[in-house]
């Protein structure tokens, strides 16, 4: 198990030409990796990168394509070694407009394992009613389903593999919940989840390659947007949790231990609003991804790191919480846990414990301190 590091290699930068998509021009700059040190700025020993076998290709994130609307628009690249050195020249392609897309791609734990792409190249339904949403969401047919308005449904509806579930303006499901049980490649984006008389979100039964992006959860019975039962490959992105108790479970139990090696996912500018736990709560697995999430008011923990699971928290911002990280939590063993480069306002200062391993994608990490700013003004459904 290599433990979790932040290279910082060296870098040469030269610029491109400009963009002329709009004004004011933004310029790109083409960053290559040369080499790596053997030691970072947090005092982690490295993972090993040979750079003759590095992609600058592989992964990209996608805020090129928030800012311009085209996928085909050339894109800030950051890789999981040089995300942090590279900030300063993405600095001009950062911020809350790019949080304001409802489409596009994933950045994450959702992009490996083939990628996550949902009902892309499927006709599109738009439904109103809750019969007509619960038949449009089965099976495992490419398909998009735009919901319209507010939609009554009754306990969990199934959602069948392939499929992109994206809300109009406005769009709210209330009474009920999805459930996704051993499916694949599905998105769920800009959705109101209110009221559900068990979970908002159910991701259980070695389900793999999920997008939840850009929705809101308000209270319900259980767990706002839970996952477990070996699934993996997920990621949960700009979404808002307002006042939400058991908010983001992650591994179904103390016994549960075949989840060790799966439940890879990543957290990443969530908006946790006076909720009260399991922000998120991890059991067994490693490396969860815990990245630039806004949390304020948070009434018990936010963070729970148990049963030798092995998460990241890193670039976050927590204000006026009770507990920024636990190790262990209720009658669950500790976890291991590397907190580092968080922004603090009035909440203890994360904690650190043992080693855990590095994430195989690139990211781009925002400064912490603007955090609070660029999730507030972007995260939740519109």
């Amino acid at each position: 198990m290599q433990p979790v590091v932040t290279p910082v290699p060296a870098l040469a930068i030269r610029p491109l030409r400009p963009v002329r998509h709009r004004r004011p021009r933004l310029f790109l700059f083409r960053a290559e990796l040369l080499q790596t040190l053997s030691e970072g700025v947090y005092g982690h020993r490295h993972e090993h990168i040979d750079v003759r076998k590095y992609n600058p290709h592989r992964e990209r994130t996608t805020d090129m394509e928030h800012v311009f609307g085209n996928r085909h628009s050339r894109r800030t690249l950051f890789t999981a070694a040089g995300a942090v050195a590279l900030g300063a020249a993405a600095a001009p392609l950062a911020g809350p407009g790019s949080a304001l897309a409802q489409t596009g791609s994933p950045v994450g734990w959702a992009t490996q394992n083939g990628g996550t792409t949902g009902g892309s190249g499927g006709g599109t339904t738009t439904v109103t009613s809750a019969s007509a949403f619960a038949s449009a969401v089965s099976g495992d047919a490419r398909k998009i389903v735009r919901v319209s308005g507010t939609i009554q449904i009754s306990g969990m509806v199934r959602v069948g593999s392939n499929t992109t579930i994206v809300g109009n303006s406005g769009a709210t499901l209330t009474g009920g919940g999805l459930t996704l049980r051993t499916v694949s490649n599905v998105i769920i984006q800009n959705l109101r989840f209110r009221g559900y008389a068990d979970d908002g979100i159910n991701v259980e039964e070695r389900s793999r390659n999920i997008w939840i992006d850009h929705n809101t959860f308000e209270p319900g019975t259980d767990g706002a947007c839970d996952i477990k039962r070996e699934s993996d490959f997920i990621t949960v992105s700009w979404n808002r949790f307002n006042g939400t108790d058991k908010t983001c479970l992650l591994g179904h139990s103390d016994s549960h231990t075949v989840d060790r090696g799966k439940l890879r996912v990543s957290y990443h500018h969530n908006y946790f609003n006076g909720t009260t736990q399991r922000t998120p709560r991890v059991r067994f697995a490693e490396p969860v991804h815990v990245y630039n999430n806004y949390y304020a008011n948070v009434r018990s923990y936010c963070i729970a790191t148990t049963m030798d699971a092995g998460v990241i928290n890193e670039g976050n911002y927590f204000e006026n919480c009770n507990r920024t990280v636990d190790i262990g939590q209720g009658d669950s063993g500790p976890g291991r846990i590397v907190s580092r480069n968080n922004h603090v306002v009035n909440s203890p200062a994360p904690v650190s414990r043992g080693s855990v391993a590095g994430v195989p994608y690139g990211f781009q990490l925002d400064t912490p301190s603007q955090v609070k700013s660029i999730v507030s003004g972007g995260a939740g459904a519109r």
